[in-house]
């Protein structure tokens, strides 16, 4: 077999591979011999068919069978005699012609095909000494605790029907259809919606119509979409709802003790208190998490400069691109909206891809050199989250985990990661700092913006990309109707 490298350019590769006829020959031969004895031929004997009627019958079909094995096995073999790592899977070219097919089958001629891929780059590892981060801690106090315990009761709180009319802090049951210009509009019906007067889930001038309503009136009510609504086709516009009152309740007491804790399955009210904080503790170690994060990620890019393998990058940026075109569509936005152009917006995310990329060799590198490894209980739980997320879908799930390798490897890498920067934590400098709840909330919302000046443009889609930059899980919020509900991100902070 010849191994003839024909392209060597930055980190494109090509190599040309030969295998003489009469070697491919021979392998037929030597596969034809293994069945000889095994195959039924009628009109022979087990084991006394002739060589040159067996090769008749069976030498095409073999030869088909030893090219695949080829093709599949020797690009690893080719790559790690080269001592080289290919970044994607080599791209394999062989010819298209039927009669030159036809001859290699027939060993009457050179078995050729063509590698093509990008190796991975050589990256020679840093001291991390000199990295030196900040660590923002925060200690939770009583009253906030306290606070959100009081937001669990509340959103406990039960609700009894009455005869009279509606006031703040009653909950109304109703049937509504909005309309733009008298014509229904998409996601503006509802049937049994709930809403307690008050707390301002629908858009401005709703909810105060909803005072002095009884059950089993109907109403028209009047109200102007904010002009930064999401929906660009609503953004702006008057709007109608004509609305049934199916119920009016008022609201009962609230009260923080072990009633309320066994309602929600809590043995007590000091018990729910511990997993409020628990709670807290882990949302603000979340936000401490990614800025300590971010700040490793910005020094490690400032260390490292090298080429990235293309293929890499364009798959990086792919998934970046499709995600910020769903979340314009999803909003009816532009890039116009978001003081930008396509052409800069693409320019700017190739860059982030390209960081993005670039950091992820440096990582792996670094967990490589430092013995870090993805246990195999580790993996048994990320799939179980991602099982619980999907119910009834688990067994589909688990299949597709099973089918197909990218996928178990999707799951697999975001955990090294992480499991990389916790060694990273133990060689570097890093030093705690006391800050209140506001500061680690304004610093990390201007550590943002001032992330997505690098590589993004400065909206929300851009932000949403950097996030994933410097790990910062995103859930994805639950689809809402369009109207009248405020914004998504209005509602979220409920």
């Amino acid at each position: 077999m010849q191994v003839i490298e024909t392209l060597a350019e930055g980190l494109k590769r090509e190599i040309k591979v030969v295998i003489p006829a009469k070697d491919m020959e021979d392998k037929m031969n030597a596969r034809l011999a293994d069945v000889k004895d095994k195959v039924r031929i009628n009109g022979f004997r087990p084991g006394k068919v002739p060589a040159a009627h067996l090769k008749k019958v069976y030498g095409k079909s073999i030869m088909a069978e030893l090219v695949n094995e080829i093709v599949r096995e020797q690009p690893s073999a080719i790559l790690s005699s080269r001592g080289e790592k290919s970044a994607t899977q080599p791209e394999i070219a062989m010819t298209e012609d039927k009669d030159e097919a036809d001859k290699i089958l027939s060993a009457q001629q050179d078995f050729e095909f063509t590698l093509s891929y990008e190796v991975l780059p050589p990256i020679e590892l840093k001291s991390v000494k000199g990295i030196k981060v900040t660590r923002e801690v925060i200690d939770i106090s009583d009253d906030e605790v306290n606070e959100q315990v009081l937001k669990v009761a509340e959103s406990a709180r039960s609700y009894e029907s009455k005869t009279g009319k509606a006031a703040n802090g009653d909950r109304v049951t109703m049937d509504y259809v909005g309309k733009v210009d008298g014509e229904a509009f998409e996601g503006g019906t509802d049937q049994g919606a709930e809403l307690v007067i008050g707390s301002g889930r629908f858009i401005p001038g709703f909810e105060d119509q909803l005072v002095g309503v009884k059950a089993g009136e109907e109403k028209t009510i009047t109200v102007t979409f904010p002009a930064d609504y999401p929906a660009k086709n609503l953004a702006g516009k008057d709007a109608t709802f004509d609305i049934t009152v199916k119920d009016v309740a008022a609201p009962g007491a609230v009260e923080i003790n072990d009633e309320l804790a066994s309602k929600l399955g809590i043995e007590s009210a000091d018990r729910l208190k511990e997993i409020v904080r628990g709670q807290i503790e882990s949302q603000y170690g979340s936000l401490t998490r990614q800025k300590l994060k971010r700040q490793i990620l910005d020094q490690l890019d400032e260390m490292y400069k090298f080429d990235t393998p293309a293929s890499l990058v364009d798959a990086e940026y792919n998934g970046i691109w499709s995600q910020v075109n769903n979340d314009l569509a999803q909003s009816g936005k532009t890039f116009e909206d978001e003081d930008t152009t396509e052409e800069k917006a693409r320019e700017e995310y190739k860059t982030l891809a390209e960081r993005r990329v670039r950091l992820g060799l440096v990582l792996s590198e670094i967990g490589e050199k430092a013995g870090v490894e993805v246990t195999e209980d580790e993996m048994q739980r990320a799939i179980y989250d991602q099982l619980r997320q999907y119910p009834g879908q688990e067994k589909q799930i688990l299949e597709f985990f099973r089918s197909q390798p990218g996928a178990a490897a999707s799951i697999r890498a975001p955990i090294f990661e992480e499991k990389v920067i916790d060694h990273l934590l133990t060689e570097i400098d890093v030093t705690d700092k006391k800050v209140t709840k506001e500061e680690l909330l304004a610093e990390e919302e201007g550590e943002a913006k001032a992330d997505t000046k690098k590589a993004a443009p400065k909206k929300k889609a851009a932000a949403k990309a950097k996030a994933a930059d410097a790990g910062e899980g995103e859930e994805a919020a639950p689809k809402k109707k369009a109207a009248p509900k405020k914004k998504a991100a209005d509602e979220s902070a409920e």
